[in-house]
């Protein structure tokens, strides 16, 4: 299935200051990509870019095969786009908004009122039509910027960071939203909170510093962090030590390490070790690792293997990109605050 939307070598510089720099991705109907990235990397500026907001430096977007340097009104009209303030009129009632969002949106005439009335019930704004925007919370006020950049009924859905600002109960209500369009639309969304794009993503872009890091499937990623390599723990009652020479023998075996243990544990010659094997896995590895305790006489409490999260690929690649320029890694990934 061709792409809904390509973006091909995006940069913006402001003078002799870089924005983002070669941000380059594709996103399908039916697909919803996640831009992460701690306050600061570039996302907003990557998505202003992509909806036309800030004209691109170099590169291009295309969206349906339409250029945005050579038709950039099409582009746009294929485009919803819900920024991380919503462009609302706090006088306007909710009704009289969707009224002039449908026709900033070119939504036909003979359409206009059944279209209106599809998206208010699928958004639950019914309760509220009638209200002035500037009297309704945060949680509302999104889900009326949500509507006006569905109204027209576009292929592809920008969105940044929509959940900034709700409160628990919101938040799992615009997931759930995000997720709903996601069928039906190309999906982007840009968040630094990791749990939000581990829950609703099919792709990832990690960017920092206005560059992208890496790319792929949640679950690429995280296999991609060690090399394909499993990560196994243990509790095995027996000397560290002896366990860890016994485990490091085996065919395909990258490392054993000790870990913390909590006190009763060490009162009772249990260790804690974290092994890192490549090869087969699944039952042979963990076969091969129970069969190297039983011949040293050890008997195994605990054999699990630990699955590397999104929160462990993030650290790991942007504090490596932080390193690289010489700043001290922080991990920003749940903080909120000022973006770029």
């Amino acid at each position: 299935m061709d792409a809904a939307l390509e973006v091909a070598g995006v940069t913006k510089r402001y003078g002799p200051n870089r924005g983002v720099q070669n941000i380059s991705f594709s996103v399908r109907r039916g697909q919803v990509l996640g831009l992460l990235g701690p306050n600061g990397a570039g996302k907003t500026t990557t998505l202003r870019c992509i909806t036309g907001y800030l004209p691109v430096s170099a590169g291009n977007v295309r969206v349906e095969g339409h250029d945005l340097w050579e038709q950039p009104f099409e582009v746009r009209r294929r485009i919803g786009y819900l920024p991380d303030n919503p462009p609302l009129y706090g006088d306007m009632t909710v009704m009289d908004y969707l009224i002039f969002s449908a026709d900033l949106h070119e939504v036909p005439a003979a359409r206009r009122t059944a279209r209106i009335g599809e998206v208010a019930e699928r958004l639950q704004l019914g309760d509220v039509l009638g209200r002035l925007i500037g009297r309704l919370s945060r949680g509302y006020r999104q889900r009326v910027g949500l509507a006006q950049a569905v109204l027209h009924e576009p292929p592809v859905l920008i969105c940044d960071e929509p959940t900034v600002g709700l409160d628990p109960a919101q938040i799992v209500e615009m997931r759930e939203l995000i997720r709903t369009f996601g069928r039906e639309h190309a999906v982007v969304f840009s968040s630094h909170i990791l749990s939000e794009v581990r829950l609703l993503c099919n792709e990832v872009v990690i960017i920092r510093g206005g560059e992208v890091v890496t790319q792929g499937a949640p679950g690429d990623l995280t296999a991609r962090l060690h090399g394909g390599a499993e990560q196994w723990m243990l509790r095995v009652k027996g000397p560290a030590d002896a366990v860890a020479a016994a485990l490091r023998a085996l065919p395909g075996v990258r490392s054993v390490a000790a870990q913390p243990s909590p006190p009763q544990d060490a009162a009772d010659g249990i260790c804690a070790l974290r092994v890192v094997a490549s090869g087969p896995g699944g039952g042979a590895l963990s076969d091969r690792l129970f069969d190297a305790l039983a011949a040293g006489g050890w008997r195994a409490r605990e054999l699990r293997k630990v699955e590397t999260s999104l929160e462990e690929v993030f650290l790991e690649l942007t504090a490596a990109e932080q390193a690289a320029k010489g700043r001290p890694a922080a991990a920003t990934a749940g903080r909120r605050g000022g973006k770029r």
